[in-house]
């Protein structure tokens, strides 16, 4: 009688640390989700082209007017990776896809070193200086 009521409570103790445990988890999940969703609307804006080739160009023009060297571009993927060596080496990827029969979506992410870059700051810089030439290349303005 007394092991049964020892295995009883050791398996009531076991469900509650488990059901903690899956709580903890699913906050931790839920803060991630959060800050994910967060950093991915730093890194996305949609622009109103359909020309992934010209967008893609001009993507390269900004990342080289920000002092950027081309790494690689890849048109049938949309991608275009370079890095920026000053104080630390910031490595930024861009990613140009179509969202729908008016828009292009562009995605930037960068990294110091191996760690992704949360800091609204860079994405700021580029968008900015990416948008600016997006309307001059619209306006056929050189």
């Amino acid at each position: 009688m007394r092991k049964r009521r020892a295995f009883v409570l050791l398996g009531i103790a076991f469900s509650m640390a488990v059901g903690i445990g899956c709580e903890t988890s699913k906050n931790q999940l839920l803060a991630t989700s959060e800050s994910q969703v967060k950093l991915r609307s730093i890194q996305t804006r949609a622009f109103d082209t359909t020309d992934k080739e010209k967008t893609l160009r001009t993507v390269i023009a900004t990342l080289q007017d920000l002092s950027f060297v081309i790494d690689k571009a890849d048109a049938i993927l949309g991608t275009v990776s370079a890095t920026k060596l000053d104080k630390y080496a910031l490595r930024m990827t861009v990613t140009v896809r179509k969202r729908n029969e008016s828009q292009m979506l562009v995605r930037a992410n960068a990294q110091y070193q191996l760690t992704a870059v949360e800091d609204p700051e860079p994405y700021q810089q580029f968008f900015a200086a990416f948008s600016k030439a997006m309307f001059l290349t619209a306006h056929n303005v050189d």
